[in-house]
């Protein structure tokens, strides 16, 4: 098991990809900062005969096959949830992961579409915090800095724990307490926000799940030449009651949560 220095360093993931093809890897299971960004490695795996599975974020091609949540119904749950919580109005700000990201493009494009189901609720403004607590905490406090927002801001909706994360610090700091914040995966350092009240809900994304199937399909391939009956296969999805929050969020730590 391999990965980057920094997680987000999709220079880091290729020049490990052409190490491993050099040595004579077999395959490759892939979690991609960039959908596009790691296509010379795929490329270069594809042309040499290796399989390679993507989980989460796909490569842009070339992958066999892709697991992981549905990124946007992760969007759509978690942010339906958020606004039916809130009372129906008020102004809305939304985190983006990185651009050009396909998880992260997914999950926009289900957050957006159920805001277009609450009439109530306005768009302040939707801007990358790239999946991190810093640029979490930056961008909020950048944007709490417009006039009007601190009055109209009721829910924010961050594509990953740590920049929502970030945001409820920027929250603390300015004194707002009544904003719904939701986030995506069920982190550790989430699941204590929830049981402190900060974080209103997140999304058990389940990454040792989706790993270990992706892991199980490839070594069938291997073993068998048995090719997956699909390319995407989400796991876990909405009907296994993904969203963690105040409720429930004992049963998550003591029974489901990845990272124990």
């Amino acid at each position: 098991t391999l990965a980057p220095a920094q997680q987000d360093s999709i220079e880091e993931q290729l020049s490990i990809m052409e190490a491993q093809i050099q040595q004579g890897v077999n395959a490759f299971v892939i979690h991609p900062s960039d959908s596009n960004g790691i296509m010379p490695g795929v490329k270069a795996a594809n042309e040499k005969g290796i399989p390679v599975v993507s989980i989460g974020t796909a490569s842009t091609s070339g992958s066999m096959m892709r697991t992981g949540v549905d990124y946007y119904e992760t969007g759509y749950v978690v942010a339906k949830y958020l606004f039916e919580k809130a009372g129906g109005s008020g102004g809305v700000i939304v985190l983006e992961g990185p651009p050009g990201a396909q998880n992260a493009e997914e999950r926009k494009a289900g957050i957006l579409d159920a805001l277009k189901e609450f009439s109530g609720y306005t768009l302040i403004d939707s801007q990358t915090a790239n999946f991190n607590r810093a640029q979490g905490m930056q961008v909020m406090e950048n944007l709490l800095q417009r006039e009007g927002v601190k009055d109209e801001l009721k829910v924010v909706v961050a594509a990953n724990d740590e920049m929502a994360l970030g945001a409820i610090q920027a929250l603390k700091a300015a004194g707002l307490t009544d904003v719904m914040v939701g986030g995506f995966d069920g982190s550790k350092d989430a699941a204590q926000a929830i049981k402190d009240g900060d974080l209103t809900v997140t999304y058990n994304t389940d990454p040792f799940g989706s790993t270990y199937l992706a892991v199980a399909y490839l070594v069938e391939y291997l073993d068998e030449g048995k090719v997956p009956e699909e390319y995407f296969i989400p796991f876990p999805s909405e009907r296994h009651n993904p969203l963690i929050t105040a409720d429930n969020i004992d049963q998550y730590i003591a029974d489901f949560a990845w990272f124990n």
